[in-house]
């Protein structure tokens, strides 16, 4: 019963707000002492856990550094640089991104993005930005949409992307699937078939992003509608 002590140590971490990290950390030490398990393995463990899950544990890193930048003015700096540009607008900076995304995964190069290194601290503030400049301020309920539909972005570029690589993990489990069927058929050939859908889900999110300007227009519009009602 002794060696539970680390799942204590977790939840009263976590009630009072510890660092998430270090709580998880001092639990499984105090584990580890509470089975008698000499402190070399203890660390031989961690360590062998940090290999397995090194892109996890990379992750985890990466955290830190992006709340840093945040914290140094790296959203509003992407805010300015974008409004200087005329032409640019929320719909079509997301578009672009869903082509790098989609064009990145296809190569195989699915860390080139994602929600907390991308679209949290670029992608979403650049189009907040550009729809400011654009039509005004922006209702609360315009701004989540915006960055609702660069999530959809990063999700739909990512995920029909990497479906085109021949090395994609479920690509492989299609092969292993169809040769336990008597159907013999190489990596490249399904990840051929992957192409159509890559491109109609481009097609098809590209056009929902497209349509995204008119709908904050008419939000917009209607915002200001309701504030001059009411003082009025």
């Amino acid at each position: 019963m002794l060696t539970l002590i680390g799942v204590v140590i977790v939840i009263v971490g976590f009630a009072l707000r510890f660092n998430p990290l270090l709580v998880v950390v001092v639990a499984g030490i105090a584990t580890g002492f509470a089975g008698n398990v000499p402190f070399e393995k203890i660390l031989v463990t961690f360590g062998d856990a940090f290999a397995r899950n090194r892109y996890l544990a990379l992750f985890i890193l990466t955290l830190p550094v992006i709340g840093l930048l945040e914290r140094n003015g790296l959203k509003e700096q992407s805010q300015n640089l974008i409004k200087k540009i005329e032409a640019a607008t929320a719909g079509r900076i997301m578009i672009l991104y869903l082509f790098i995304r989609e064009a990145a995964a296809a190569l195989g190069l699915t860390s080139l993005g994602g929600h907390a290194q991308m679209v949290r601290p670029l992608v979403a503030p650049m189009a907040e930005g550009a729809a400011e400049n654009k039509h005004g301020k922006l209702p609360e309920e315009t701004r989540n949409k915006i960055k609702a539909f660069a999530a959809s972005a990063d999700n739909v570029g990512v995920f029909f992307g990497e479906d085109i690589f021949i090395a994609f993990g479920a690509i492989l489990l299609m092969k292993g699937f169809f040769e336990q069927n008597g159907i013999i058929l190489e990596p490249l050939q399904i990840a051929v078939w992957g192409i159509p859908t890559a491109i109609a889900a481009f097609i098809i999110h590209a056009t929902r992003l497209y349509l995204l300007d008119r709908t904050i227009k008419h939000e917009v519009e209607m915002a200001g509608r309701r504030q001059e009602t009411s003082v009025s």
